[in-house]
């Protein structure tokens, strides 16, 4: 039997939606964002369009159908994210919270965990986030290392039925929620008498008990609220740990699974669109010359170069999140490899790009700084590919039995 890479009607149908709401929302809103210089007030220009996205249904389709949403494959996931992020990787990030703090929850939590976790986000009306408190200012790199070292430093201490949290985290998008008192959901990487654990935040235990230092001001992914928080005496269930205690690391490494494949759609979608740029300008533009610029050699062959790449980026990501969105074996490398490839390609091709256009695109007016500057976020983004991704990999070859060719399905 034949294997098709051709798009199905369905398929087809969530490529135009996402494409048409990205045009027609996104784009004009990505110029307002922009043109703010505040980092919270820009951030919060995303909320009304969450708000359509939510009406659309566009949240529950980030759920997986047997929690409640209408997620299917991770095929349709790559398609549907190079969409949205063509036009603001910004935006997808803000909505797409539940994909990474609620993977733990969909993993090892509860009947009753899941269920009261996920209903925020299968509503249909209003803005709700998620965020997974993962990365600290200390730095994350080496969360999971073993006392004496200091590894993750936000505790949780047992007291009665409680936990009490305290620490800061930084990075994870809407730590503060949209209006400082948190998400609607906040998964927390913490350090409990067990080991390293995760404990799920709601919003009404948040609220009062998180300050916001600083709100990053980032060169890319402008629209995305990112933030250093200090928790003091958040008080949660103890009903609301997940898994057991010390189960964290193995929860935290599998969550960033999926999101860390999805970053090579992020970079595919910042190269697809750098490479249209590039493309038009070197058919229309002469620079002095007789002839438009794609007719010389050099020209033409970073367009080659760079479309090639960027092909073997979608259908590598494509892959990566199906296997992970479907627990296939190669799930795990597939993502690492779309991680790593993905992010260190795209920024690549966007910066091969640049030398097309020549220095007109070093101009904040011209849109490939833009792409540039978002690209620039994916290598150490979701797990930075030196600090940690890498590491994983080196881990997987290294463990007894690795067959290189389980990947391809050749094994």
């Amino acid at each position: 039997m034949g294997i098709s890479f051709d798009l199905s009607p369905e398929q087809n149908q969530l490529k135009s939606g996402a494409r048409q709401f990205a045009q027609e929302v996104l784009t004009p809103l990505m110029e307002k964002v922009r043109q703010e210089h505040d980092p919270k007030t820009r951030s919060l220009l995303l909320k009304p369009a969450v708000e359509q996205a939510v009406a659309a249904d566009m949240l529950r389709g980030l759920i997986p159908q047997p929690f409640g949403g209408t997620a299917t494959s991770g095929a349709d996931a790559a398609i549907f994210i190079e969409e949205i992020a063509a036009e603001s990787p910004d935006f997808f990030i803000t909505l797409a919270g539940p994909l990474i703090a609620l993977a733990p929850v969909y993993e090892a939590g509860t009947p009753e965990q899941i269920e009261r976790f996920v209903a925020p986000f299968l509503a249909t009306t209003g803005a709700p986030v998620a965020a997974m408190a993962f990365s600290e200012p200390e730095g994350s790199a080496n969360f999971g290392a073993e006392l004496p070292a200091p590894g993750v430093l936000t505790t949780a201490v047992p007291d009665g039925d409680e936990w009490v949290i305290n620490g800061r985290k930084a990075w994870s998008s809407l730590l503060p929620g949209w209006d400082g008192n948190g998400p609607d959901v906040m998964t927390l990487v913490c350090r409990t008498p067990g080991g390293v654990s995760l404990i799920v935040a709601e919003r009404e235990q948040l609220a009062g008990h998180i300050e916001v230092e600083e709100y990053y001001d980032l060169p890319g992914l402008k629209g995305c609220m990112t933030c250093r928080v200090t928790l003091t005496d958040v008080r949660v269930p103890r009903s609301n740990l997940i898994g057991r205690e010390g189960d964290g690391v193995r929860l935290t490494l599998n969550a960033f699974m999926a999101s860390g494949a999805s970053i090579g759609s992020f970079a595919t979608a910042a190269a697809r669109k750098a490479w249209e740029v590039a493309f038009d300008f070197a058919r229309t533009e002469h620079r002095g010359g007789p002839n438009p610029i794609i007719d010389y050699q050099a020209v033409s062959d970073v367009l080659a170069d760079t479309k090639g790449q960027i092909e073997a980026m979608r259908l590598l990501s494509w892959r990566a999140l199906d296997a992970v969105i479907a627990q296939h074996p190669a799930g795990g490398e597939l993502a690492l490899h779309a991680k790593i490839f993905g992010s260190e390609t795209g920024l690549k091709v966007v910066n091969d790009l640049i030398k097309v256009v020549g220095v007109s695109a070093y101009d904040e007016g011209f849109p490939l700084v833009h792409h540039l500057n978002d690209a620039l976020a994916y290598p150490i983004i979701e797990g930075s590919n030196v600090g940690v991704r890498r590491r994983q990999l080196h881990d997987l070859m290294a463990s007894e039995g690795f067959d290189p060719l389980t990947a391809s399905g050749l094994g």
